[in-house]
């Protein structure tokens, strides 16, 4: 994600699914890469694919959650790391090459501007990937003006598709995500209008971002709902009280946000560490300087087992991430080629019983201090509709 500096043994900024068949790094063999190196990458991109729902995809996605920088052709992300255009189209076609095939963006990253990126890039590739993008706040679909608030009305649903289509480059959105729930639109009526565009082939599944849990039993009563993506990683297990069982008995796919913890857990943040304007971590409590010192008991934990699995910190995160529900897919963003072959690597580590038994012990026993987001964003998830009349 971010280029603070060189991570640590390449530490990215993502996440990942690990395929259950892959071998435990314990158990590899002695001619087997060690997770990180090219082989690694290479071995990573022949495994088998996971079920993310109605999907079969490589155990690691791509988010690609840009915006223009200063100039025409600069290319920022949300955590202090920037590129340029062609190199971040390069970028994204290298990830198909290493058979990455979950591609996440949104109507609002940029705005439109990621849409427009990811379209480009994908040209003569479409038909090898998963194409997924979200609707649901208030931008004019055309200009990308940001007019406040959210809007998932029926009306303007069908304009922002019809606009996605064109960004993208594509005649139909493989998963479309409501970002955030609209507390001031019944969910039946999303539901509805998704159901509608799946018949007419713009659509083929329906997502939600961070969803109030009863506003995804209404949505899947309408038209069933195919992933949910919500944050989860060691800093924010969250969705494992009710999100991730919700989706163990609706047959739902989980996708997860942040799951290096904005590169917390890659090991790209100290305790003295302190973020600048444009960094969306200086808003976010637990990275405040009254937390970030107790936090880092979390880092040197991930170093630790890291060290024992010969993985980087990263690796061994999304290797954590992957191996607590055969249903989850990381959606890992980044602007730098070393850190995507390093998170597509990363799937060839896997713990056994035991090992994740351990480490999941002492995760609990380690207190994270800090809310995850800051107040004005925390409002906006676990939302429920207002009831159908």
């Amino acid at each position: 994600m971010e280029s603070i500096h060189r991570r640590q043994l390449l530490a990215a900024a993502g996440t990942l699914a690990i395929v259950p068949a892959l071998l435990s790094a314990c158990a590899a063999p002695s001619g087997a890469p060690p997770a990180g190196t090219a082989g690694a990458v290479a071995a990573a991109g022949t495994s088998t694919r996971r079920r993310l729902g109605p999907f079969q995809v490589f155990p690691i996605g791509m988010g690609v959650q840009w915006h223009r920088g200063r100039t025409p052709q600069e290319v920022n992300d949300l955590y202090a790391s920037s590129t340029d255009r062609s190199a971040g189209m390069a970028l994204i076609r290298h990830a198909v090459d290493l058979g990455v095939a979950l591609f996440d963006t949104a109507e609002a990253y940029g705005p439109l501007f990621s849409e427009e990126l990811v379209g480009e890039a994908l040209q003569g590739r479409r038909n090898q990937v998963v194409l997924c993008t979200k609707f649901g706040f208030d931008i004019d679909p055309r200009s990308g003006e940001r007019r406040g608030g959210l809007n998932s009305r029926p009306e303007h649903i069908r304009e922002v598709v019809d606009n996605q289509l064109r960004r993208l480059r594509t005649d139909r959105i493989d998963l479309l995500y409501q970002h955030r729930v609209d507390p001031n639109v019944p969910i039946e009526d999303v539901a509805g209008t998704i159901k509608d565009l799946v018949a007419q082939g713009k659509v083929l599944h329906y997502g939600m971002s961070e969803p109030g849990l009863q506003s995804v039993r209404r949505a899947h009563a309408v038209h069933p709902v195919a992933v949910i993506q919500n944050e989860y990683s060691m800093l924010w297990r969250g969705p494992e009280a009710q999100v991730l069982p919700l989706c163990e008995e609706l047959g739902i796919g989980f996708v997860c946000w942040s799951p290096l913890g904005m590169g917390f857990l890659a090991g790209t943040v100290s305790a003295r560490t302190r973020f600048g304007e444009g960094d969306f971590r200086a808003a976010v409590p637990r990275f405040a300087p009254d937390a970030l010192p107790a936090n880092m008991a979390l880092v040197r934990l991930v170093q630790a087992w890291a060290r024992r699995k010969n993985a980087t910190p990263a690796q061994l995160a999304l290797a954590w991430l992957s191996a607590r529900k055969p249903f989850i897919v990381p959606v890992p963003g980044t602007t730098n080629v070393a850190h995507l072959e390093e998170n597509v690597a990363a799937a060839s580590i896997s713990f056994s019983p035991v090992e994740l038994d351990e480490l999941s012990a002492a995760l609990a026993a380690i207190p994270v201090r800090g809310e995850r987001l800051s107040p004005a964003v925390l409002a906006g998830t676990g939302v429920e509709a207002v009831p159908k009349r």
